[in-house]
């Protein structure tokens, strides 16, 4: 009996939501956000954070906003940043309406929790007015223990209907909703649920998820099922520390389902018994290096294998890559050997073909300075 095996499906369609000049769902690209865990009030500060996260290939930022001060230094940040930013507001509407006069391109508010109708609709008249969409998010924490003792998906569904149907009657249809829990399988089949209730974006994460590595890991299992499913619009690892990790864990799992193409790729081989180089220095080198570098704008692969008699074939996939043996460091592209260097030098001779490549394909122009020096290598 033959099993046809299926990968990932198709996206499930959404009616797509501008956040500036970015948009959510539709035929849109998967969204990577993030969000800052500075001060608000420090503009300086923040102002710094968001830069990393863009360099890092953050598309959205996230604010909190907890008072006046903090909406107020939203307008300052707001003018230098280069993507688009979202208030993060919780009931109290007056900052929701300081948030969009300072330019907030969308509000992550639950309306319900604002609780006088009028309130409500004074919202939703200003960020209708400005063309600004709302993120519903509903968390495992956040619903009604009155009527669910237990965050079940069904519960999760339900409490974020509770604020769509407060939207909706005030004919407000630019929302997007997340419905996270820490719980894998409660998450995936609340969103299962969700997609068939409404045709509205999908904010996929996977809530207080952790340190980074059991959290990125756990995300990983989650959102990948998720999108493989053909679920999710736009979402967000969330992870204790700094938010640049979180960018570089989105990227990580949109490439590994092939939804998404940008920055490198490093491929490394799992250590063997005929490995002769250290394998594990050699591929913290390169990470390291390629890690202070302007991302390319699409994926470019780089491979370091321990095995001069497969590791070229195995990495054929690799636009560029280092494989060792016997003292010696052999330099290819695309499986095909180009130079060979001591072993000593071939992090170093990488470096130099990389800069090379860079020239010869213009895969990012800001690449193409001297790239040893920018990775921390010698200048030959």
């Amino acid at each position: 009996m033959s099993t046809k095996l299926q990968g990932v499906l198709p996206r499930h369609k959404t009616r797509p939501v501008q956040v500036g000049k970015v948009t959510i769902g539709g035929d849109a690209p998967i969204v990577v956000q993030s969000m800052c865990d500075t001060d608000t009030r420090d503009v300086e500060a923040t102002c710094e954070q968001i830069a990393r996260l863009v360099d890092a290939g953050c598309d959205i930022v996230r604010l909190a906003v907890p008072d006046m001060e903090a909406a107020e230094a939203f307008a300052k940040i707001k003018k230098r940043s280069i993507v688009p930013l979202v208030a993060d507001i919780h009931f109290n509407y007056k900052l929701a309406l300081a948030a969009l006069e300072s330019g907030a391109d969308k509000l992550r508010l639950n309306p319900g929790n604002i609780r006088e109708p009028e309130r409500v609709k004074q919202v939703v008249t200003a960020a209708k007015a400005r063309g600004v969409p709302i993120r519903i998010g509903v968390n495992a924490g956040s619903i009604d223990r009155s009527r669910f003792p237990e965050p079940t998906p069904e519960a999760l569904v339900d409490s974020a209907l509770g604020h769509i149907r407060i939207l909706e009657e005030l004919d407000f249809m630019d929302y997007i909703v997340s419905l996270k829990a820490f719980d894998v399988p409660t998450a995936v089949a609340a969103y299962r649920l969700m997609a068939q209730e409404r045709d509205c974006p999908l904010h996929i994460g996977i809530t207080e998820s952790g340190l980074p590595w059991a959290g990125t890991i756990r995300s990983a299992t989650g959102l990948g099922t998720l999108l493989s499913m053909g679920l999710g619009d736009t979402m967000r690892i969330s992870l204790v520390g700094d938010p640049v990790e979180e960018v570089k864990v989105c990227w990580e799992v949109l490439k590994s389902l092939n939804l998404r193409h940008k920055g490198f790729t490093l491929i490394a081989c799992p250590s063997c018994g005929r490995c002769e180089i250290d394998l594990q220095g050699a591929a913290e080198e390169v990470h390291r290096r390629l890690q202070t570098l302007p991302q390319p704008d699409h994926e470019y692969k780089v491979a370091v294998m321990g095995c001069v008699v497969n590791g070229p074939g195995e990495a054929q996939e690799a636009e560029i890559g280092i494989t060792g043996g016997d003292g010696l460091g052999l330099i290819f592209r695309k499986g095909k050997i180009v130079r060979k260097v001591k072993e000593e030098q071939m992090v170093d001779a990488l470096m130099e073909e990389l800069r090379q490549l860079s020239v010869e394909n213009s895969f990012h122009e800001e690449v193409t300075p001297d790239i040893l020096s920018l990775a921390g290598g010698k200048k030959s």
